[in-house]
């Protein structure tokens, strides 16, 4: 694996029309069939939204085994492409792959109508200059996840897990899931992102400011004068208190804006 601590990847720019006032992020809502309240929240939000633009940063849903589970009859996945389409016909989405959902396709994309984004991607915005990113890549710390990124997002390991039945992958999901459950109960405490090179990723991109999701730690965090990074928070709608938020940048700058249960 190529040492990540000193590699600054390629960054893709995108320039926000002179039209927009308003764009929206979110990220981590992990969205699956046993959550209904936060899937409810999120499709309201879908219908509500006065954003001129969403930014999905990965992870919207819980676990994505391959675009072929869209045309399973009544599948989860079917209902949620629904709901995105219906929204792209309202406002630009943008899609960018989380570590849960990155085996989300061509197909997933035409379906519901979404952009993609790569990972990261500078947003450019009126004078601001916005890197976004999952976050996962910058977890340097996490040595096994990093090693196990590289190898799935290979299109070798990918072919020869998107060849087996969709039964089958479903099966495995819920198994990973099970496992990652098992993990956060323990208390197993997760990577954050590593400084240096978060400063590196700003630094190169000639930007002052990092919009991520991944830890599910919203905070803003002061890396050095004049540079921030942001994280924005998971969705749990049956949390106490819920969490339920977007991240909403203006020209006057970034503001949380808290969602509410539905």
């Amino acid at each position: 694996m190529p040492d990540q601590t000193t590699t600054v990847p390629r960054f893709e720019e995108l320039t926000a029309p002179s039209h927009w006032r308003t764009v929206d992020f979110i990220s981590d809502l992990h969205l699956q069939a046993s959550e209904p309240a936060t899937v409810a929240a999120f499709q309201h939000y879908l219908q509500t939204t006065p954003a001129d633009a969403l930014f999905i940063l990965g992870d919207l849903f819980e676990v994505w085994v391959g675009d072929d589970a869209m045309d399973e009859p009544g599948s989860f996945e079917a209902e949620g492409c629904a709901a995105l389409s219906a929204a792209s016909r309202r406002l630009p989405l943008y899609f960018m792959h989380g570590n849960r959902d990155f085996l989300a396709g061509p197909a997933f994309l035409q379906r519901t109508g979404m952009a993609g984004l790569a990972d990261p991607t500078v947003l450019v915005f009126g004078e601001q200059r916005i890197v976004l990113s999952h976050g996962d890549l910058l977890c340097l710390a996490d040595v096994d996840y990093q090693r196990f990124r590289v190898q799935a997002r290979s299109s070798a390991w990918q072919q020869a897990f998107l060849a087996q039945p969709l039964a089958t992958r479903r099966a495995q999901a819920r198994g990973i899931r099970q496992e990652s459950e098992a993990k956060k109960q323990s208390g197993t405490i997760y990577a954050d992102l590593d400084g240096p090179a978060t400063l590196a990723w700003l630094q190169a991109a000639g930007a002052s400011t990092l919009v991520h999701g991944h830890t599910h730690r919203p905070a803003q965090h002061t890396l050095a004068p004049g540079l921030t990074r942001v994280v924005l928070s998971d969705w749990d709608a049956a949390a106490l208190p819920p969490r339920l938020e977007t991240l909403r940048l203006s020209n006057a700058g970034l503001e949380r804006i808290p969602l509410g249960p539905r």
